[in-house]
């Protein structure tokens, strides 16, 4: 995150991300256990292709998300590159669900 760029406007530029304890964090809900693993084996290869990996959790059909660079121990554009990869996933698999 570059310092021109204040916390405020970082998140507007990824809707549904907050900060929380110095990390970028998400908690998705989804119709059902299938679908939210369904999602993490495919976030999993964007951030295998993004060499950026997520501390994740599932819980039945819900996934939190927390994302921070360890190795500069604050956010970076790294995380926010990542967010918008998972928000831009999520769009296209809303738009492949059945309505």
């Amino acid at each position: 995150m570059s310092g021109a760029q204040t916390q405020s406007e970082l998140l507007e530029s990824i809707p549904e991300w907050t900060l929380q304890d110095h990390k970028l964090y998400r908690r998705i809900e989804f119709g059902s256990f299938p679908e939210a693993i369904a999602f993490m084996c495919e976030a999993a290869f964007t951030c295998e292709r993004m060499d950026h990996h997520p501390e994740w959790l599932n819980v039945y059909k819900v996934v939190d998300i927390w994302l921070t660079s360890h190795d500069a121990g604050r956010v970076t554009e790294r995380d926010v590159k990542l967010a918008r990869a998972i928000n831009e996933q999520l769009q296209r698999t809303t738009a492949r669900r059945p309505a």
